[in-house]
């Protein structure tokens, strides 16, 4: 068990704490609890960067931290967007967008490598472009109030999120034409 490995389960582990935030009984102002919810989110956001420089850094790079990492990314936002869903923060047509690509890009790296090409569909700057506008707009949208009484968090999440958006749709349809030839097969 690596460092990097330990922050990874330690961002999947976050994922339960943030949930029973919002299903916990009424003793937790919302606005507090909403606070909590962006500190865990950012803190885990900022593992997700953090444990890959660390293990690249230090030599500990493993296929199973290889393979951990992303999932533990992909727990915590789709984890993070039914939230928001459920508190009416986020449209359920942004959901499904960002969680069915995830889903979509998760079964055709998978395919990929099965094919021994999953080089062919690595990640590249356009889908960290999406993930870094995923990941300052949903803490925004769990924030849900106007930062020291005048900036509008929420608008600017929403704005980011539809971005988030945008760029998800672009990587998807990107990497689904890199596979395209290998879809003959």
């Amino acid at each position: 068990m690596t460092l990097p490995t330990l922050l990874t389960w330690l961002r999947i582990l976050a994922i339960p704490v943030l949930v029973a935030l919002y299903y916990l009984p009424e003793t937790i102002n919302p606005v507090t609890r909403d606070l909590v919810a962006t500190v865990i989110f950012v803190a885990a956001a900022v593992t997700d960067w953090f444990d890959g420089w660390l293990a690249r850094k230090t030599g500990q790079t493993s296929a199973f931290g290889a393979f951990l990492d992303p999932v533990a990314d992909k727990l915590l936002v789709c984890s993070a967007l039914l939230l928001l869903l459920e508190f009416n923060r986020v449209s359920a047509l942004i959901a499904l967008i960002i969680i069915g690509r995830e889903i979509t890009i998760s079964a055709l790296r998978e395919w990929m490598a099965s094919l021994g090409k999953r080089g062919n569909v690595a990640v590249n700057s356009l889908g960290k472009f999406k993930t870094a506008a995923q990941m300052v707009a949903i803490p925004m949208l769990l924030f849900n109030e106007k930062l020291f009484g005048v900036i509008p968090v929420r608008e600017i999440g929403t704005v980011l999120l539809y971005v988030a958006a945008v760029l998800t749709v672009w990587s998807m349809a990107y990497y689904l034409w890199l596979a395209r030839v290998h879809m003959r097969d």
